[in-house]
């Protein structure tokens, strides 16, 4: 471009400046701090810098040599130009990416024939970042409003022009024309957090330890020269939650160039030159400094240093073709179009948004978790690129991001740690990270690490999901496997989760976590995949939900969490097993052992020898009008644990649930075998479970319902009768009933999937899913009966246990 109109287009281009009240680096130059090696180049050496900028601020009334360096292209063959100004700080001290100098950029695309800029584009940060741009603008001259400390440039394009408008708001147009991002459906760009609400938390800058203020090199270095302490926080694992006390962005100085018709508007102005003034600088020098991510492992979180450092522009891709510093896809089709360039691209190509992990005021308890925003800005980083990026309104994006596998690691203040590999193809639509793009952490003081170790013969884990019952997925992907093969992962302690494992093989297994209000740790030390595992956990989530429903039912909601619930963690005891065992106990003594009758109860228990599942008829078309046991009785036909069911004449009748017939065929479940359990609750109203065509409705609370002590003179709650649960609160009875037939199925479909009878473990598998019906029936009628949160939880439950029998029977192994 000639040297003329690049200087006239410059001064035309011009940027207003805005900074934060507690900027501590003002675009200065370079030059002041240069120096020739003893190879004879000339570099800037960071220590020369810092020291420099600290001393003349100090020293001088005013800004040091405030400047731009002004750079101008054109795309040959088009009318394309483009005008780059580019500012130089001595330092940037931001959260993650602070280093010795830092250079920003803003990139003017204008038309040459009419000279009207076409698209703007400020650099914000690394250049993995979505940065801030703004297509088909009316004014000439942009506004930059510079982040404090790291100086990402935002836009300011309406009349506000020195606050940063994400959105349109009260008729007046936002600041940017950055495309929405599916997954989080609000325009990606980096934008200006501070000045949008959220909080950002600083780092002071150290050197192998040691404040930058303390190092010898930097004697005229105070911590006045640095962003305000208030800004600044400790290393992000010394907070038990986010810190809420930091500041938001307070406006500060505004510069205009000194060519600006109404420079004297502003409270400083800057000058121009162009970058061949400062291009002879070879080098940006300065040692190294490192911030420490924290990776979850199994065992100790392992730490990974990240490095930033700061290149030189007129070696950077973007001094020669600005296009690539274009991030918004439909920007870089609209300059694709009108000037018919290839400059075509993809928003982000790993997209995810940083959740806080909390307390759910929807479930019981400390049984459920939410989700919110974050209340403060985290850090993220790709370890193959590798890159490190700020979250803006909690949302890490890297773009052009190449194809195959990746680590990302995100860390938050106050914030657990979290860490997945993950495989991004080019494909033209973002990867996902997290669950569907929701990377979710909780507070430290909340957070338990999930350990899970394959042990020598244990599966090698391919992919992990961990649910919360209310919350959903909170972890979704390939975990960081250590050399032992187990890995760890952080849940909320106030959730209840059920974490699913994929092997290499594409089998499931899945395992339960309740932690305790005091546990710091929830580890699981032999994963398994297959039948016995899904069947296991099934017993065990039933196992729970026995335990905390009979709690509930005697002493309220509030008990729910003073019981020791069972899972599938090192961590619990012989107490939660106890529990299991009381709150069965009871159940039976409250039935007068009729739990496992699944028709007509008869209150005479399981018949000899057999595992449940026997139908005792004791009213129906063949029974005696006195309602004695003699007509249709069905009794077990043999000790070895199948469900088989014959009648009293020795021949076949009834068979549940696809069991064996005596002629060893495999019987198919009819509507009439349903497994359910007795015909009336225990406050005498007609039971879900009941067989309409086989017996009658019970008066209410009358004291003669059927199935109560075998003779069919069981009271309802308030009748009178010494039947099942008599001192429950309504609706409770029934439900444990069939929680306790229900997990007594589960427990035998697991003992016989770990005897390896497969066959065996399916059929009780498929009987388990009617008595889960039954589970649904009681929730369904007598929903206003239980205490508000608690319908709830027992559905989550028994939909997760559902999912699992699925599994199981569709597993080989």
């Amino acid at each position: 471009m000639e040297e003329d109109r690049e200087r006239r287009l410059a001064e035309l281009f011009a940027p207003d400046l805005y900074f934060g009240a507690a900027e501590a680096w003002y675009p200065t130059d370079p030059r002041n701090y240069e120096s020739e090696t003893d190879d004879g180049r000339t570099i800037v050496d960071g220590f020369d810098a810092l020291d420099g900028y600290a001393r003349e601020v100090t020293e001088a009334d005013g800004l040091p040599a405030p400047i731009a360096f002004y750079h101008g292209r054109f795309y040959e063959g088009t009318d394309l130009g483009v005008i780059q100004f580019w500012f130089y700080s001595a330092f940037d001290q931001f959260s993650v990416n602070f280093h010795w100098h830092d250079w920003e950029v803003l990139h003017v695309f204008f038309d040459l024939e009419s000279e009207e800029p076409e698209l703007f584009v400020a650099s914000s940060h690394s250049r993995k970042v979505p940065n801030n741009e703004f297509l088909d603008p009316d004014e000439t001259r942009p506004a930059v409003i510079s982040e404090v400390g790291s100086h990402s440039s935002a836009l300011g394009m309406n009349q506000e022009r020195d606050t940063f408008q994400r959105f349109p708001l009260g008729g007046d147009i936002a600041d940017i024309t950055n495309s929405v991002l599916d997954l989080i459906d609000i325009p990606a760009a980096y934008g200006l957090p501070r000045d949008e609400g959220f909080a950002l938390p600083y780092a002071v800058p150290e050197l192998d330890g040691t404040p930058v203020y303390d190092l010898p090199e930097l004697p005229n270095v105070t911590a006045e020269h640095l962003v305000p302490a208030e800004l600044t926080i400790d290393p992000f694992d010394e907070y038990d939650s986010p810190p809420t006390e930091l500041p938001t962005r307070e406006r500060g100085l505004h510069l205009r160039s000194e060519n600006h018709p109404d420079a004297d508007g502003a409270d400083g102005t800057y000058a121009l030159e162009h970058t061949d003034a400062v291009n002879h600088i070879e080098a940006f020098t300065g040692p190294q400094l490192s911030f420490q991510f924290a990776v979850p492992r199994f065992a100790e979180d392992a730490i990974a240093g990240h490095i930033t450092t700061t290149g030189v522009p007129w070696h950077q891709p973007r001094f020669t073709n600005p296009a690539a510093d274009v991030t918004d896809p439909i920007h870089r089709s609209a300059l694709s179009d009108r000037y018919e360039l290839d400059i075509s691209g993809t928003l982000g190509d790993v997209v995810g948004v940083l959740r806080e992990a909390t307390t759910s005021d929807e479930a019981p308890g400390s049984n459920g978790i939410d989700t919110r925003s974050v209340r403060v800005e985290g850090v993220a980083r790709l370890e193959s690129v590798p890159e490190a990026v700020p979250t803006w309104h909690g949302v890490a994006a890297f773009r052009d991001v190449p194809e195959g596998g990746h680590r990302l690691t995100v860390n938050g203040a106050g914030l657990a740690p979290y860490a997945e590999r993950l495989d991004h193809e080019e494909d033209g639509t973002p990867t996902a990270a997290g669950a569907d793009g929701a990377v979710i952490s909780p507070p430290n003081e909340d957070a338990v690490k999930v350990r899970a170790g394959a042990g020598s013969d244990g599966p090698s884990v391919a992919d992990v999901t961990v649910e919360d019952d209310f919350a959903g997925a909170v972890y979704a992907g390939r975990p960081i496997v250590g050399e032992e093969g187990g890995f760890g992962t952080y849940v909320h302690r106030n959730g209840a989760f059920t974490a699913e494992i994929t092997d290499e093989e594409g089998e499931a297994g899945a395992f339960r976590v309740n932690p305790d209000a005091d546990q710091t740790t929830a580890t699981v030390a032999d994963l398994r995949t297959g039948k016995a595992a899904l069947a296991g956990f099934v017993d065990t989530l039933l196992s729970e939900t026995l335990v905390q429903t009979d709690s509930v039912a005697e002493n309220g909601i509030d008990a729910i969490d003073d019981v020791p619930t069972p899972d599938d963690t090192v961590e619990r005891g012989d107490e939660a097993a106890a529990a299991v065992d009381e709150a069965a106990s009871r159940v039976e003594a409250a039935t007068n052992g009729t739990v496992d009758d699944v028709r007509n109860g008869t209150g005479d228990g399981v018949p000899n020898g057999t595992d449940g599942d026997v139908v005792n008829g004791s009213t129906g078309p063949n029974c005696p009008s006195d309602g004695s046991a003699t007509g249709d009785v069905l009794t077990a036909a043999n000790d070895t644990g199948d469900d088989v069911l014959t009648s009293a004449d020795g021949t076949t009748d009834d068979v549940l649930n696809g069991t064996v017939t005596d002629d060893g065929t495999t019987a198919t479940p009819t509507e009439t075998d349903d497994g359910l359990l007795d015909d009336v609750d225990d406050d005498g109203e007609e039971d879900p479970f009941r067989d309409e065509s086989t017996t009658a409705s019970p008066e209410d609370g009358d004291g003669t319902d059927d199935a109560g002590d075998g003779t069919g003179t069981e009271g309802g709650r308030n009748g009178g009768g010494n039947g099942p649960g008599s001192d429950l609160p309504p609706g409770f009875p029934g439900l444990l009933r069939a929680l306790e037939a229900s997990r007594r199925q589960a427990s035998r479909a697991a003992e016989a999937a770990e005897n390896g009878n497969a066959e065996a473990a399916d059929r009780r598998l498929h009987g388990l899913r009617t008595r889960l019906s039954a589970i649904l029936d009681v929730i369904h009628r007598d929903r206003g009966r239980f205490p508000e949160t608690f319908p709830a939880l027992v559905e989550k439950r028994v939909a997760q246990a559902d999912r699992r029998i699925e599994q199981a029977l569709d597993s080989s192994s």
